[in-house]
C-alpha cells in the first residue's frame, strides 16, 4: 500500500502503523508529506466531509528543537471533526489521543496575500473563542518526525470550541494564561507567549504559507492556532476543562473503555 492508503486504513481500521517517514524519497521531504495529506483530504471530501479551516501545529520552540525543525506545519479541520462544548467524545474512535488548550479565531475575511501580516489577521478576525483540541496520531507510540505528523494531517483528531465569542481587541493575546484542568487539577498550563511569542504570529504564518500554496483561508474559517502548554494523554472516561483568560472556558469530556 502507499502511505496515503496506509493512512487512510489507519483511521479506518482504528490501528496505528509504522513510522512512513523513510518512505519518503529524498527522506525527509515535507512537500511530499504535505502532498500525501492533501490526497488524503481530497479522498476524505470525495466521500461527502467538508473542510471548514485549519489547525497549526509545532509551535512551541522545544518542540520544534525535539523534532529538529524552524517552523510550524499545518493540517486540515473538517466539520465531522467538531464536538460540541461538554458533548461527549467517544475515546474507541481515537487511537492514542492527547488534549491541549489553544485559542480558535474564525475569519471574517479571506486572507489571499503571501505575505500576511499581523495587522491583516487583526482585520480579518472576526471572533475568538477558547478551544481544546484532541490530537490523535495514526503513528504507533507517537514516534513521529515532522514528516510524520505532516502526513498524518498534522496528528488531527477532534476539536471542541467554547461558545463565548470575544473581540480580538478585548484580548491580551500574548499574556492570556491558559490552564487545563482534569478532575479540579490543572494537568498544563501555559500562555500565549508560548506560541511562536504570540498566537497573533501563528496565524500570520499559516495565512502567508496556505496563500502561497494556493489554498488560503477563506472568511468562515476556524483556525486552532497552536498549544498554549504541553499537551495532555487524555484518558478514557476523563473530564477536561480549559479555561483561558479573556476567553473563558471549554470541556472535552471522554467515554469510559468499551462505551461508544
Amino acid at each position: 500500500m502507499t502511505v496515503v492508503e496506509e493512512l487512510l486504513d489507519a483511521y479506518a481500521s482504528r490501528k496505528p502503523i509504522a513510522p512512513v517517514r523513510e518512505r519518503f524519497i529524498p527522506l525527509g521531504d515535507i512537500d511530499a508529506a504535505y502532498a500525501a495529506q492533501r490526497a488524503q483530504v481530497e479522498a476524505w471530501e470525495k466521500a461527502g466531509r467538508r473542510r471548514v479551516g485549519a489547525k497549526i501545529g509545532l509551535t512551541a520552540p522545544s518542540v520544534q528543537r525535539q523534532l529538529g525543525v524552524g517552523q510550524p506545519d499545518f493540517g486540515v479541520l473538517l466539520a465531522d471533526m467538531a464536538v460540541p462544548d461538554g458533548a461527549e467524545i467517544d475515546h474507541g474512535a481515537l487511537l492514542q489521543p492527547r488534549v491541549e488548550a489553544e485559542v480558535a479565531f474564525v475569519l471574517g475575511a479571506d486572507l489571499l496575500d503571501g505575505r500576511v501580516t499581523v495587522a491583516d489577521v487583526v482585520r480579518a478576525t472576526d471572533f475568538l473563542l477558547p478551544a481544546i483540541e484532541v490530537v490523535d496520531s495514526r503513528i504507533a507510540g507517537w514516534d513521529i518526525t515532522i514528516v510524520d505528523t505532516v502526513a498524518d494531517n498534522a496528528s488531527s483528531g477532534m476539536y471542541v470550541l467554547g461558545t463565548t465569542p470575544r473581540r480580538i481587541a478585548d484580548v491580551d493575546l500574548r499574556l492570556c494564561g491558559a490552564v487545563l484542568e482534569h478532575a479540579g487539577e490543572p494537568v498544563s498550563v501555559g500562555a500565549g507567549a508560548a506560541c511562536l511569542g504570540n498566537p497573533l504570529h501563528a496565524v500570520a504564518w499559516l495565512a502567508s504559507t496556505m496563500a502561497a500554496a494556493g489554498s488560503p483561508l477563506r472568511a468562515g474559517d476556524v483556525v486552532l492556532s497552536g498549544a498554549l502548554g504541553p499537551m495532555v494523554p487524555a484518558t478514557a472516561g476523563a473530564s477536561y476543562e480549559a479555561r483561558i483568560s479573556g476567553l473563558g472556558s471549554v470541556r472535552a469530556n471522554f467515554t469510559k473503555e468499551g462505551q461508544p
